[in-house]
């Protein structure tokens, strides 16, 4: 990885990863909840905020070379943590969106899943590239959606737009077209790869 770089220092001992990644966390959560009491923030804009903000943990997680167990638990214990939510007002900020949605539970439990497969074989690029799209991809896909929708269509029950889809396929090529950049350096070819 590029800016990854192999000092006396690395790894950092798993307390202080953990600080570190906490800290990204803290400063995610008071971000959307200043917005939310001081800008008037709705909810889904808090949410998106925290969406977009805790899934770069996955790069904090890269850089910091954590060991698989931190993401794969991190992923249990927040995937619990959204479906007791959806009970108990654990997590008001983004589950009073005004609709049911088990987003922030499979959301929470897909970074597990894609840190379990990727990160034993030290294929991070892999984990980060999954977590990113769906970081970038699904949270510009429903601002752009919610806010600019204009040309609307269904799949089921599921109104989409083609606004908000679009900005979910431009999103998901431009994290893919960094992140393998990062990872193995920018070329076409990796945009080629970013589009496919």
């Amino acid at each position: 990885m590029i800016f990854l770089n192999q000092t006396a220092l690395w790894p950092l001992p798993h307390w202080l990863q953990i600080a570190v990644v906490l800290a990204w966390l803290g400063v995610v959560g008071g971000i959307a909840e200043g917005l939310r009491r001081w800008a008037n923030a709705d909810s889904e804009m808090t949410r998106k905020v925290v969406h977009i903000g805790a899934g770069h943990v996955i790069v904090l997680a890269w850089w910091l070379q954590t060991p698989p167990w931190m993401g794969i638990a991190a992923g249990m214990l927040f995937g619990a943590i959204a479906l007791i939510s959806y009970q108990l007002p654990v997590l008001p900020g983004i589950n009073s969106v005004g609709r049911f949605s088990l987003g922030t539970f499979f959301y929470a439990v897909s970074i597990g899943v894609l840190t379990a497969i990727f990160w034993p074989p030290h294929l991070y690029a892999f984990a980060a590239l999954g977590v990113l799209i769906m970081t970038w991809g699904d949270g510009l896909a429903a601002i752009v959606g919610q806010n600019l929708g204009r040309h609307g269509y269904k799949i089921g029950d599921i109104q989409k737009s083609w606004e908000g889809s679009l900005a979910m396929f431009f999103a998901s090529v431009v994290v893919g077209w960094l992140v393998l950049g990062v990872s193995q350096g920018f070329s076409l070819l990796g945009l080629g790869q970013a589009v496919v």
